[in-house]
This record gives C-alpha cells, structure tokens and sequence, in this order.
C-alpha cells in the first residue's frame, strides 16, 4: 500500500488527506506546526499519523501542501531524501495582495520550478490547485464529483496519482506534459480573481472548477 506523505498541516493538507483515507490510502503529516499536526491527526482518526518537517520520508508520493512562497525552502531542506519519490504540486502563485498576478516569471510554473530543484531526481506532478479544502473534504459540488486536473512529463506518475485521485471519488483528468502547469496556474488566477471580487457573489472558496461532457 502507498504511504502518502503530506508536507503541510493547514486546510488544505487537510482536504487532501481527507480524500486519500477515503481511498484507504493511510497519510503521514509533516508539518512544522507541532500543535496543529497533531490536533490534525488526532481529528483524522485512524490512516493518519504525523511527524515534522525534516524527518526521513518512506513511501512513494509526497505532496507539497505549502504555499508556493515556501517550497523552494522545503524542497533545498530535504535534498536528496525526495529522490525517486512523486512529488505533487499543489500550489498557485498567485499574488494574494492583489489576486491581479502571478509570482512566477513568464514561460514557467510553480511546478516546473520545484522539478528544477529537484534536478531530475525525483518525478513532479501538478495536481490539486484546481481545488479548494472544503470541496476536498465534500468530495463534490453541487453533486458533481470534482475534476483533478494533472500534468506531469512521467507517464508512470501520473497513473499513480491518477489511482489515487480516483479511489478518493474524484475524477482524474491527463492534460499532458507539465509545462501544461503553467495554464492550470494562469486559470486560477482568474477563478480566484472572480471569488474575491465583490461584483461576483455567487462565486466563492467553496465553488469548483468542473468540465461537463
């Protein structure tokens, strides 16, 4: 059985973990919030353990549930111990301030960054910045399932993060290589965009980006 590895104990390593022990995937929390990941853990029950930041990783897939701001630090810390590890890229670097643009430079993504960190040595796939925490938790909006859009350039870890999404009662959705990431995070910048704008009420952090057939 996968061991998940979630990097963060905020809302959204929350939602994650909610949906791989939904697929009886156990998840081991890595926070650097002591209080948090424990009061985390112990209100996810029996899958879920916790540990620090910094502690020796087993298991295959490690989500990057951090800001973007911080998996830079988080990806130099642990070095070497991500080798041949999924590392799944959660993050939108958006600019919070003004939700008007992105923090990457043109022509890449928060994702293609963290694979030239890693410099080959491990797997990184884009998956998850198309969701928010509640919906993660609900599984659904409006009834519809929600959509996991995935990118990555290894076939072998998409399928495995694609199992997984699925087992969680998700649906999981290949949109190709992971310079694809650069589209994912550009859309976001305009959902977020609409969900902080007061001229649009009917958007907010509980709405879920969904294609219909």
């Amino acid at each position: 059985m996968t061991l998940v590895n979630i990097i963060g104990s905020g809302k959204m390593a929350r939602g994650i973990a909610v949906r791989m022990l939904h697929g009886r995937q156990p998840v081991h929390f890595l926070g650097r919030n002591g209080e948090q990941t424990r009061a985390l853990v112990e209100s996810l029950g029996a899958g879920a353990t916790g540990g620090s930041v910094g502690d020796a990783i087993d298991g295959s897939v490690v989500f990057l549930a951090v800001p973007h701001s911080e998996t830079r630090s988080v990806v130099l810390e642990y070095g070497d111990g991500l080798k041949g590890k999924i590392i799944v890229d959660i993050s939108n670097p958006v600019d919070y301030a003004t939700f008007d643009k992105l923090t990457t430079a043109p022509g890449t993504s928060a994702a293609e960054e963290t694979a030239a960190l890693l410099q080959g040595q491990a797997d990184v796939v884009k998956a998850f910045n198309t969701t928010f925490s509640a919906t993660l938790e609900e599984g659904a909006v409006a009834g519809q399932p929600l959509d996991v859009f995935i990118a990555g350039d290894s076939e072998t870890a998409k399928r495995q993060i694609s199992s997984l999404v699925a087992a969680g009662g998700l649906r999981p959705i290949d949109v190709g290589p992971l310079r694809r990431s650069r589209e994912l995070e550009a859309f976001m910048l305009l959902v977020m965009g609409l969900q902080v704008n007061p001229e649009h009420d009917r958007y907010n952090w509980n709405t879920a980006v969904k294609i219909l057939p």
